[in-house]
């Protein structure tokens, strides 16, 4: 489709009810449905909560890198209504247990101030659950503005637990 650009992106998955893996995987799996495509995912990692809500189980979390010609915020609509489709419920307490939680973390070079969604996500930076999964995919993997994952890594304190727990998800057959 002429005049139609692709980006490449970086989603956050997050679990920690019921069989969180198999959680995860059937998130990478619908990805393709919402018009995104994985190109690579990370490990998984046992991660301690953080935040609002510490009195919670453990998340297992991962990266995908992804290739979409959405805009930003159809992109967020996308992985919000697979949250839903994947048993995530909209009550319940924020930021509390759920069975899915996908974050859009990167798309390209885009840097949006929205009141629905920030770009590079606010807390990318700051959240080792995040960084080490998504350093494993790209370790030159930078924000918009020239600031590097890894550096940012670097100077986090190591009281946020972050385990590796297993093998990268399975990309979905072409």
């Amino acid at each position: 489709m002429p005049g139609v650009s692709t980006r490449i992106g970086l989603l956050g998955l997050g679990s920690n009810v019921g069989d969180r893996r198999a959680h995860l995987q059937a998130a990478v799996e619908a990805l393709a449905g919402a018009g995104v495509r994985p190109l690579a995912c990370s490990s998984t990692y046992d991660t301690d909560p953080v935040g609002e809500v510490l009195d919670q189980p453990s998340f297992l979390n991962a990266c995908v890198r992804v290739q979409t010609e959405l805009e930003a915020l159809d992109l967020l609509d996308a992985v919000k209504a697979l949250e839903r489709e994947l048993g995530r419920r909209e009550s319940g307490v924020r930021r509390g247990p759920r069975a899915i939680d996908v974050d859009v973390l990167l798309l390209g070079d885009v840097q949006l101030h929205d009141e629905r969604m920030t770009l590079p996500h606010e807390q990318l930076l700051s959240r080792r659950f995040v960084l080490i999964p998504a350093l494993e995919l790209d370790f030159a993997c930078a924000v918009p503005d020239g600031r590097r994952l890894a550096d940012a890594l670097a100077v986090l304190g190591l009281a946020e637990g972050v385990r590796w727990a297993g093998p990268p998800l399975d990309l979905p057959a072409a």
